[in-house]
């Protein structure tokens, strides 16, 4: 048996099964979009803290804010481990961080995969000698307009706890 199309047939056809393609792949790409976007919108509320201390420095005083100066050992250091998860990386705590404060965490790493480039390293320990020279994990140092005004370490108090010092010293 042979089959025989003509020109037209071959064309009827393409008309009624083009659009269901693209019907198909729109929804596809639309939900790829959606998908993108909302990774995308997510992943950005979670940075709490600047990557260079005098951009920090520079925004706390232009926009007369507090400057939480927070030093860690982010791979050996349990307290601040937990500080870190329990405290930093809270929804509630990353909103208030973003209306109310600049932070900055000066890392000391000890892994040789978590290694800091030499000159953020430096930076870092530079900030430990003015700020941290008994070399206390964690340390939270608060400053308004370049001066010291409160310290705390790791407490089990929660976002909100820290939330509440961190009110009241702006206030």
């Amino acid at each position: 048996m042979t089959l025989v199309f003509s020109f037209s047939s071959i064309t009827k056809f393409f008309q009624l099964l083009l659009p269901i393609i693209l019907e198909s792949y729109m929804t596809s790409f639309k939900h790829f979009f959606l998908l993108s976007f909302g990774l995308l919108t997510f992943s950005g509320n979670a940075q709490v803290f600047q990557s260079e201390w005098e951009t920090a420095l520079k925004l706390s005083e232009a926009q007369d804010r507090l400057l939480v100066l927070v030093f860690a050992g982010s791979d050996w250091c349990g307290p601040c481990i937990k500080l870190d998860k329990e405290v930093w990386q809270d929804p509630s705590f990353e909103r208030f961080a973003k209306e109310s404060l600049v932070a900055y965490r000066a890392d000391f790493p000890r892994k040789k995969a978590n290694k800091l480039p030499d000159v953020l390293s430096a930076t870092n320990k530079k900030l430990a000698a003015a700020y941290n020279p008994n070399g206390y994990f964690p340390l939270v140092v608060i400053l308004k307009q370049g001066t010291v005004v409160a310290q705390m370490g790791y407490e089990k108090i929660g976002p909100s706890g820290y939330i509440e010092k961190l009110k009241k010293l702006i206030d």
